[in-house]
């Protein structure tokens, strides 16, 4: 079995390194730079795999189906985002949408057929 390599690939930190520190000109990646960038992803690493563990342990014969499902589930529809916005937005104490959820409901309601 292969193992794969925590540290992120040097142009990946290179490009990480630019957007932070030097607005996209080429920079140099320091020891400093990679040891942090390899502890954490190394720490997201560990905590998605405690995650995984903990979940397997309620999980059914589909353990995959539902690790997948749980883990990296599917954004909202549209039409979801438009009904939740709305719900959300029915409070009897007069709360007003902000123009984000008022162009998420216009796009959901466009795609709908005359």
């Amino acid at each position: 079995m292969m193992i794969n390599s925590i540290t992120p690939p040097p142009e990946l930190m290179r490009e990480w390194v630019a957007e932070i520190w030097h607005e996209g000109t080429p920079v140099q990646v320091s020891l400093s730079d990679e040891h942090i960038a390899t502890c954490a992803a190394q720490w997201g690493a560990d905590q998605e795999l405690e995650a995984c563990c903990a979940l397997l342990e309620v999980s059914d014969d589909n353990a995959r189906d539902f690790l997948q499902s749980v883990r990296r589930p599917k954004p909202p529809s549209l039409k979801e985002q438009a009904l939740l916005l709305l719900d959300e937005f029915s409070d009897p104490e007069g709360l007003y949408l902000d123009v984000k959820s008022h162009n998420t409901i216009r796009r959901a309601l466009e795609q709908l057929d005359d």
